[in-house]
């Protein structure tokens, strides 16, 4: 559930703190007290599209903070699969912090996407917005809140379904692909056959252009190596010269073996000496050998230059390095090998087509099935919630309509919600139907029977009342109570039936307070006594002026709500 929201900057809040409790909890304000903030704050906090222009004049940044207390082992086993943190004893905070041109979104102090708050949001609480009502006149809709309701055995169906239109497209775009003329046959053919031929016949081998650049290096400073080997020889001994390392080390040799019986330091350096001698000597030979090499054969030079300009003439054509270039070269083998015997590949590709077409046609037929079995048992559960809500003699039918020609990824079916609520009226499709009064009772009357199914403990309500009164805003008030028996519902209204029925009551009220000299405007929240509340109702229900009769008939709109709650 939902413990806590806290605000700050953000709009006419300056700073606001409000807790949640298990029920039904309203919150009602005169209009364009700031009930959409905070509604608008909790959508924020769950990643909704931020505007720096939502930030309170002369503050730097927004900030809103929703504490959720998770119980429920499916959420906590999403919220893992989500990598988002939870404390052990189920606490979440989430944050989001709003400054100019960026957010910076938070769960349990840990850095998360805004995109992961949008996924928490799915998990965590229900949202019914004042705009939700007119998304009922479209029957994608329609099939949405079935499937929903449907749950995880459709749902596995469903990702079969999606799997198969995958492959079966797959096969459609390969199939189209053939469908070429002889001449454009040809043509293809002719220039992979040219660009398969061009790679086999310089028949590159992995790691071969680095040894190429290598030795060419090497080729092409040769003279400046050979001048640099030659006096390193000529100082060391190598060659010619009477006044090298070698018989400058060879003096030091022979003086200190004159002495070194006499002294054992001398007798160890002596030793290190003959080291370097011997070192020298190796150095020497190995200096002549590399110099002996650096003479090359200049048709050997340009045997490496053109080999070197063809691997790289490869790579630059076929990719950016040999292996990339032999990968190129296998494709083009196999598509010359498709279109040498286009015919053959083209009857494989029609008989998988074929074979995953009756696939998906199978899944797609299981999932109408399901849904038509699930459509039968919502609308039983639907027509009750509706005469729970004053619909009088409803008639309510979900038809689903499969279409072979209009294969998915989430099967064939056209789902439509179909309404009479009148007697002698035929059943038609709720779009050419249902009032925005009706619409806003039959979308709490699906919230009613989906929240059964699903795992989400908060739901929302902005104005779920709009376009109702009287004895049906009674009935929506009554299942809105019944509904809060086993989740914690929040709701704004402006209807005092509904509001009577709270189990916990907030006002929203604009006001003004000093900020640094300057009287700013406000909007603050708090919860309601009892007394309180049935000043706010009588507010609710009307009149220039709250009298004694107004307040007794608050009172007694209580003590009707509270009979109604002992009964459930």
């Amino acid at each position: 559930m939902l413990y806590s929201l806290h605000v700050k900057n953000l709009a006419l809040i300056n700073e606001q703190e409000v807790e949640f409790r298990n029920g039904l909890n309203i919150m009602s304000g005169e209009t364009g007290a700031g009930k959409s903030v905070i509604i608008g704050s909790v959508n924020l906090a769950l990643g909704a599209k931020a505007d720096s222009g939502m930030i309170r004049t002369g503050a730097e940044y927004a900030l809103i903070e929703l504490t959720f207390g998770i119980t429920n082992e499916a959420q906590l086993k999403s919220l893992k699969e989500l990598d988002i943190p939870v404390d052990e004893d189920g606490t979440l905070i989430l944050q989001r912090k709003i400054m100019e041109g960026r957010s910076v979104c938070k769960a349990n102090g840990e850095t998360v996407s805004a995109r992961q708050l949008r996924d928490l949001s799915n998990i965590l609480i229900n949202i019914h917005g004042q705009n939700d009502n007119q998304e009922l006149l479209h029957k994608k809709k329609h099939l949405e809140i079935l499937d929903n309701y449907s749950g995880e055995e459709l749902e596995k169906l469903k990702e079969k379904c999606a799997d198969s239109y995958r492959k079966w497209k797959e096969v459609l775009k390969s199939l189209e692909e053939t469908n070429l003329d002889e001449r454009e046959r040809e043509r293809q053919k002719d220039l992979a056959s040219f660009e398969f031929d061009e790679i086999n016949e310089a028949d590159p081998r992995p790691g071969e252009d680095e040894e190429l650049e290598t030795k060419y290096k090497r080729m092409v400073n040769s003279r400046k190596i050979a001048e640099a080997a030659g006096i390193a020889a000529e100082v060391t001994g190598a060659g010619e010269s009477n006044d090298s390392a070698a018989d400058a080390i060879g003096r030091a040799v022979r003086e200190l073996s004159s002495v070194s019986s006499y002294d054992d330091k001398a007798e160890e350096l002596l030793e290190q000496l003959s080291d370097i001698d011997n070192l020298l000597s190796d150095f020497r030979h190995a200096i002549s050998s590399y110099i002996d090499e650096l003479e090359f054969d200049p048709e050997d030079f340009q045997l490496t230059e053109d080999r070197l300009n063809i691997i790289n003439h490869l790579k630059d054509k076929y990719g950016g390095s040999i292996e990339a270039v032999l990968e190129y070269r296998d494709e083009k083998e196999r598509e010359l090998n498709k279109l040498e015997d286009l015919g053959a590949y083209r009857e494989k590709l029609l008989s998988d087509e074929k074979k995953l077409h009756e696939e998906i046609l199978s899944v797609c037929r299981s999932i109408s099935e399901l849904r038509k079995k699930n459509a039968d048992a919502l609308s039983v559960l639907l027509k009750k919630a509706l005469e729970d809500l004053n619909f009088i003699d409803v008639r309510f039918e979900i038809e689903v309509r499969p279409d072979e020609k209009k294969i998915s990824t989430g099967g064939f079916d056209d789902v439509e919600f179909m309404i009479s609520t009148n007697p002698g009226e035929k059943i038609r499709p709720l779009d050419q139907v249902a009032s925005g009064g009706e619409l806003s009772r039959i979308m709490l009357a699906i919230k009613t029977v989906v929240a059964e199914k699903d795992d989400i403990d908060t739901l929302i309500f902005d104005e779920i009342d709009a376009g109702i009164s009287g004895q049906t805003a009674w009935k929506v008030s009554e299942k809105l109570g019944l509904l809060a028996r086993g989740h914690q519902i929040i709701c704004i209204t402006h209807l005092p039936q509904i509001a009577a029925m709270a189990d916990n009551h907030y006002e929203i009220a604009k006001g003004t307070q000093d900020e640094n000299g300057q009287e700013r405007t406000v909007t603050r929240i708090h919860r309601l006594s009892d007394d309180d509340r049935v000043s706010e109702l009588a507010r609710m229900l009307g009149g220039a002026q709250i009298t004694d009769s107004t307040l007794e008939n608050a009172r007694e709109m209580m003590h009707q709500a509270d009979a109604v709650k002992s009964a459930i």
